[in-house]
């Protein structure tokens, strides 16, 4: 199981938006540059977190995207799930009926299991969570975040 650059540049973006949640919108532009992603492909992957209401947007000079709700009223399953769709470990979780022997499969309950446990991370860990754990993980302050947006760039 991999998640596409769909699914792994979007919540990379999404990030770049909770970190600069409450001030000006933030543009395509900035955001190709800060995470080295093509602006095409980004415009793509906003189209469909606005169309699902979790960014908005301004158009024009000033204009770019912003948070439609607070970073930690935001999952990374919200995220995920929009850019990527339901994560599956195996067919069988899926649908019922897909196998034959689902009813006594050896390895059924690993896979079980183990969607259980992405889930949980996914839908427990919040935009603000990451920027929390990315400023601590930096020793800065959150008073310190231009610092820091500086030297994401280098990282």
């Amino acid at each position: 199981m991999k998640l596409s650059t769909k699914g792994r540049y979007g919540l990379k973006a999404m990030f770049e938006l909770a970190l600069n949640y409450g001030e000006e919108p933030i543009s395509i532009k900035y955001i190709s540059e800060k995470q080295n992603v093509s602006e095409r492909y980004l415009e793509q992957i906003f189209s469909k977190l606005k169309k699902a209401g979790l960014v908005k947007s301004i158009r024009g000079s000033q204009g770019g995207y912003f948070l439609a709700r607070k970073p930690d009223e935001i999952s990374v399953g919200d995220i995920l799930n929009v850019l990527e769709g339901p994560i599956t470990i195996s067919d069988c979780l899926k649908e019922e009926g897909v196998c034959s022997n689902s009813d006594k499969c050896a390895t059924r309950l690993v896979w079980k299991k183990m969607k259980n446990a992405i889930d949980e991370v996914v839908n427990t860990t919040f935009l603000q969570d990451m920027v929390d754990d990315r400023i601590g993980e930096n020793g800065l302050s959150s008073d310190e975040k231009d610092i820091y947006k500086i030297d994401l760039n280098k990282q």
